[in-house]
C-alpha cells in the first residue's frame, strides 16, 4: 500500500529545509526532479524511486484541511501542505516518507498528518533496494491495469491521482483504485473516474473485493480486477444501505455554458450565480486538483484556460465552498467549434433539518439564461450524504428535478414537438425554456427527461 505522509506546516518550507528533509536517506541516495520539476523524488543510485516529495501548496481555504484529513488534525488555514508518497515496492520506503515530513515539521512547527508517521530519524539500508519498476504511486502495474492500494480516510482528486488517471488512460489500462471499506471519494474524485476506464475496488475483510460505486462482487482475472464470473452480476452483502445519513441530501446540477470566443470573456460567472442562488455566497475558493487552495478568482480560472487553450488543451477545475454551506463543483472549460464551452458539475449538501431549495431552479434558470450564456441545465435531487463524499456502500440514485434549455438551443428547436408544455423564461423573441420534471422524489421523472431528450435531439438534428 502507498504510504502518503502530510507535513502542515504554518510557514513555507525553504529550500534549505527541504534538502534537510530530503537527506532523511543518508548521503547514498540520490535527488532527482520528476513531472514539471515540481516533484523532487529520493532515489537509489540505479534509478529506484523510494519517496516523492510534492512541492508545498498554501492552503488558504477554510476547512480544506479538515475536509480532506478529518476534523481531529489541527491545522487551520492558512498553512503550508507539502506531501511525501513512499513507493509501497520497497519496505523501509514508508518509514522514510515519514522522516521527510517530520523534519519539515522540526523546523517549521505544525503537524503531520498521520501523527504517528511522523519523525526524524535517518532511515539507512535503502540504497541498494531493488524492487520491480512500476510508476511512483502505482502498486501494480499489468498490461490492463494500474493498481493503486490506498489506505487515506478521503481520496481526493490530487495531483497525483490526477496524474495516474492521465497515465493509465495514455497506455490504454485501466485504473483500478484499491481501498478498505472505511474510505470514501470526494466529489471531485469520483467525478474524475467516472466516464474514465477506472474501478474502485473495496478490499473488505468479511466478503473479499467488489466494486465501490456498484457493490459488483469482484476477483482477480487476467491482470485486473473484474466482476466474478457466475450467473449474472453478484452484489456484495458490505455494499447494503448504511444507516446514519438519514434525511441527508445533495442538489446536483450540470450545466453546460457555450461563450463567444474574444478578448472580454471572463470564465466562471454561471458557477458563481448558481453558488450564490443556492448557498447566499460565492465560491470559497478554487484549483486544477484537491486540496483546493486559492480564493475563488473568475480572472484566475479565465487566465488559465486561455493559456491552455493556447495549446490546444482543456482545463478542468476544482471549486469548494465553505465549511458551513457544504458545496463542491467541477469545472471542464474547452475551446469548440462552437465557442468555450464549460461543463460544470455543482453539489450542495443539505443536513435533515434543512430544506433544499427546489423551488429556485427557475429563478436560477432564467439568470443563467439571460447573462451567462447557458445551453442546457439539468437539476437533479438525491438522498445521500451532506459532507458531498461517496461511501463504499449503497445509495439512491439521483433523481430528476428539472431541463432547461437555453435560447440558442430553443431557436433551433421546434417547442410545440416536445411532450410537457415548458416554463418560457426571458424575453419572448429569444426565451430560455425550463420543463418542471418533478419534486425529486419521483423515479418517473427519468422518463420524462428521457422523453424531452429524444425530442430535443430529433428537433436540433433536423435543424
Amino acid at each position: 500500500m502507498t504510504q502518503d505522509v502530510i507535513a502542515l506546516t504554518p510557514q513555507m518550507p525553504d529550500t534549505r529545509t527541504l534538502l534537510a528533509g530530503l537527506l532523511a536517506g543518508g548521503p547514498d541516495l540520490l535527488v532527482n526532479r520528476a513531472g514539471d520539476g515540481s516533484v523532487a523524488q529520493l532515489c537509489t543510485a540505479a534509478g529506484q524511486a523510494l519517496v516523492s516529495l510534492e512541492a508545498p501548496r498554501y492552503i488558504q481555504v477554510p476547512g480544506e484541511v479538515a475536509r480532506l484529513l478529518g476534523p481531529d488534525v489541527h491545522a487551520e488555514s492558512p498553512v503550508w501542505w507539502t506531501e511525501a508518497r513512499a513507493t509501497s515496492s520497497v519496505e523501509g520506503a514508508a518509514r522514510l516518507a515519514g522522516s521527510v515530513a517530520g523534519r519539515l515539521v522540526a523546523v517549521h512547527g505544525g503537524t503531520v498528518w498521520p501523527r504517528e508517521a511522523g519523525h526524524t530519524d535517518v532511515v539507512t539500508d535503502l540504497a541498494d533496494a531493488v524492487a520491480e519498476a512500476t510508476p511512483l504511486g502505482v502498486d501494480l502495474l499489468t498490461e490492463k491495469a494500474a493498481v493503486v492500494i490506498q489506505g487515506r480516510p478521503v481520496i481526493a482528486a490530487t495531483t497525483w491521482l490526477t496524474d495516474v488517471v492521465r497515465n493509465a488512460a495514455r497506455t490504454g489500462r485501466e485504473l483500478q483504485l484499491v481501498t478498505p471499506p472505511s474510505t470514501r471519494l470526494t466529489f471531485p474524485a469520483r467525478t474524475l473516474l467516472d466516464g474514465l476506464p477506472s474501478r474502485w475496488v473495496v478490499s473488505d475483510p468479511e466478503c473479499g473485493y467488489y466494486d465501490g460505486l456498484s457493490g459488483t462482487v469482484l476477483h482477480w482475472h487476467g491482470g485486473r480486477f473484474a466482476p466474478a464470473v457466475g450467473d449474472g452480476p453478484r452484489i456484495a452483502d458490505a455494499f447494503r444501505p448504511r444507516p446514519g445519513t438519514e434525511g441527508e441530501r445533495q442538489l446536483l446540477l450540470s450545466i453546460r455554458t457555450v461563450h463567444p470566443a474574444d478578448e472580454h470573456l471572463v470564465l466562471g460567472g454561471a458557477l458563481e450565480q448558481a453558488w450564490r442562488t443556492l448557498t447566499g455566497a460565492p465560491p470559497a475558493g478554487w484549483a486544477t486538483s484537491e486540496p483546493v487552495s486559492v480564493p475563488w478568482s473568475p480572472r484566475q480560472l479565465t487566465d488559465l484556460a486561455r493559456t491552455r487553450a493556447q495549446q490546444s488543451l482543456p482545463t478542468w477545475a476544482v471549486a469548494i465552498g465553505t465549511p458551513d454551506h457544504p458545496a463542491i463543483a467541477t469545472v471542464r472549460t474547452a475551446r469548440t467549434h462552437l465557442g468555450v464551452e464549460e461543463h460544470i458539475t455543482l453539489a450542495v449538501g443539505y443536513r435533515a433539518d434543512q430544506n433544499a431549495p427546489v423551488a429556485a431552479m427557475p429563478e436560477l434558470a432564467e439568470s443563467l439564461a439571460a447573462r451567462h450564456n447557458l445551453a442546457t441545465m439539468i437539476g437533479q435531487l438525491r438522498t445521500a450524504r451532506a459532507d458531498l463524499t461517496t461511501p463504499a456502500h449503497h445509495e439512491p440514485p439521483p433523481v430528476p428535478l428539472s431541463f432547461t434549455l437555453g435560447p440558442d438551443a430553443v431557436a433551433e428547436l421546434d417547442a410545440d414537438r416536445t411532450p410537457f408544455a415548458p416554463t418560457r423564461l426571458g424575453p419572448a423573441a429569444r426565451p430560455a425554456l425550463h420543463y418542471a420534471l418533478g419534486d425529486g422524489t419521483d423515479p418517473a421523472a427519468w422518463q420524462r427527461l428521457r422523453q424531452i431528450n429524444d425530442r430535443v435531439t430529433a428537433g436540433t438534428s433536423r435543424g
